[in-house]
């Protein structure tokens, strides 16, 4: 915003009055921890007071002397060792305020991302984001619930903030759990069109090849048949489950608000990588009759890349993987969303692809997720089945089902369904993306604040009042004079909360933020009674539809559903 800039750059102009030349941009401003003690503090004098040669507190004196009046800051006061405070002018917050109300949708984006390209998402012009992943011929697992959640997040933000972003999906539609699906799909006899039975084949099958050594040997000729297609009832089976499963997937992705510009496969990205591999011999060995790269000359370990038999692994498939996205999309930033098992496969691969694509892995990035678990310590249904990503979706949509036929919603059903995807993701987001979760089913479905539902709800009430208001002919007018309240000096902050959930490519940090604001809108809708037919009611009212805002633009962010009754 530019008051933020105004700030910065009369702090970095009277520091250099005091010889100590600072960039407006290395000036770093935050919101204090409690308003009474501002809207913005910096700990500038601290940082830099040895360089000035003073103590923080006498270097903060001189650079508030220096400061001089700044236009929308009605006080500046110091505090503690040196932090200098900026109290904002009511008429500052207020302004801020009409300007979301007049134009809601741009209300938090910026142009950060527009900058020179890097290497890393920040300041990068053009973004790959890759996530979610599931494989053909298994169930969608909770897995990919949490690296849908995190990396639709991240797209949403990156985007916000002036980036062009691409979504990328890539999917193992070969290898050895392909092998033992249609291995179980032939031994059961299922229909191969049927995604429900494809779970029980695949485990059917990997079963088998632990403990049946002639099961292993069947499974192991049919993985190596579905490479070369050589077998025309393989193949037949091959395409009818692999077309099943995507499909279903894409219902998948319909729910969970998603929808992705590139899709890569396994089938695609082996035969690159192979060629990638057997054209480097001085980066990958023989051992055994196998090709492998020897991470221990970078503090790593050995990884096989192709085996004794000839066939590709998944590191050899991801070296792949990266040639065809710069050559599908050429990006300056690749993020990748995995789960955080993977992040020592993903160094070994990322260190070999820096000696034969150093431009490309030079632009890699990897974001490791956690996993989760339920409350109850288990991961498993009543019936003792392994809970996936799709049927806690469904288990979660049918106990919202009953609330939101209770509600005055339109359509109950897909009331449902939104309220499941806020619960889910906002478990996922509300906390580092590298933790691992415990997931609380009625915490996640309560409408009383730390969940999902909780902020749509707070969207949904706001929603209505402003409805109301118009039905009731109010207008919606700011009071610039108006004395602010902690609830519209905690608006003002939304543009830097999602600047630094960009920084540091953390939805959680915007989560949070979310969260706050949901609850001292509660709070103050609680307390006031806002179309009381007075003169302020127009003031309170646009106060509320800036809140409305805020909190639709947030969860868009987030891949939150925002129902307007609830």
């Amino acid at each position: 915003m530019k008051i933020v800039a105004t700030i910065r750059q009369a702090v970095a102009r009277a520091l250099g009055e005091t010889d100590v030349p600072v960039a407006e941009g290395e000036i770093v401003l935050e919101r204090p921890a409690e308003f009474a003690h501002g809207d913005y503090a910096t700990g500038a004098a601290l940082a830099y007071a040895k360089k000035a040669g003073k103590a923080p507190r006498a270097l903060a004196e001189a650079i508030v002397a220096a400061l001089g009046a700044i236009p929308g800051v009605a006080k500046i006061e110091i505090a503690g060792p040196g932090f200098i405070n900026f109290h904002l002018a009511p008429e500052e917050i207020n302004d801020c305020i009409e300007k979301v109300i007049v134009a809601p949708k741009v209300w938090g984006k910026n142009d950060s991302q527009k900058g020179k390209p890097s290497a890393v998402a920040l300041r990068a012009r053009r973004v790959m984001i890759e996530y979610t992943d599931p494989n053909p011929f298994k169930e969608f697992h909770i897995g990919h619930l949490m690296s849908n959640a995190i990396g639709e997040s991240i797209a949403r933000l990156i985007e916000y903030t002036g980036a062009e972003v691409k979504r990328a999906n890539y999917q193992g539609d070969v290898g050895p759990h392909v092998a033992k699906a249609i291995w179980g799909i032939r031994k059961l006899g299922v229909d191969p069109h049927d995604t429900s039975a494809l779970g029980k084949a695949y485990a059917a099958g990997a079963s088998a090849y632990e403990i049946d050594p002639a099961a292993k040997q069947e499974i192991e000729e049919i993985n190596a048949k579905v490479y070369d297609r050589s077998d025309p009832q393989i193949n037949e089976i091959y395409a009818a489950g692999r077309g099943a499963s995507l499909k279903h997937f894409e219902d998948i992705y319909k729910i969970l608000g998603t929808k992705f510009d590139y899709y890569f496969f396994e089938s695609e990205t082996a035969p690159k990588g192979i060629a990638l591999v057997k054209a480097h011999p001085g980066v990958f060995e023989k051992s055994d009759g196998a090709l492998v790269y020897k991470g221990e000359k970078v503090g790593l370990h050995t990884r096989v890349f192709i085996t004794s038999k000839g066939l590709p692994t998944y590191e050899t498939k991801d070296l792949g993987l990266a040639e065809m996205k710069a050559e599908t999309w050429p990006f300056d930033s690749s993020i990748t969303v995995t789960a955080h098992e993977q992040a020592g496969y993903f160094q070994v691969m990322l260190a070999a692809m820096k000696e034969i694509s150093p431009e490309i892995a030079a632009k890699i990035k990897h974001i490791s997720h956690g996993m989760m678990r339920l409350a109850s310590g288990k991961m498993s249904s009543r019936t003792g089945d392994v809970i996936t990503g799709e049927s806690l979706l469904a288990d979660l949509t049918e106990a919202a089902r009953v609330r939101a036929t209770e509600s005055r919603a339109e359509n109950p059903e897909v009331l449902a369904q939104q309220v499941a995807v806020a619960a889910i993701k906002y478990q996922v987001l509300k906390q580092s993306s590298g933790k691992d979760i415990t997931f609380d089913r009625e915490r996640a479905l309560s409408l009383e604040g730390d969940s999902g539902p909780y902020l749509q709800y707070a969207h949904a009430r706001a929603a209505q009042v402003v409805e109301r208001a118009r039905s009731e002919g109010v207008a919606t007018q700011i009071d610039a004079h108006a004395e602010p309240i902690e609830l519209t000096r905690l608006l003002m902050h939304f543009p830097e909360a999602v600047t630094y959930a960009v920084r540091e490519l953390e939805p959680h940090l915007l989560t949070n933020y979310l969260i706050e604001l949901a609850g001292a809108f509660n709070s103050w809708y609680a307390q006031v009674h806002i179309l009381d037919g007075t003169n302020e009611a127009p003031h309170k009212v646009a106060i509320a539809d800036a809140v409305r805002a805020t909190l639709k633009n947030g969860l868009w962010l987030l891949g939150i559903p925002t129902p307007s009754k609830m």
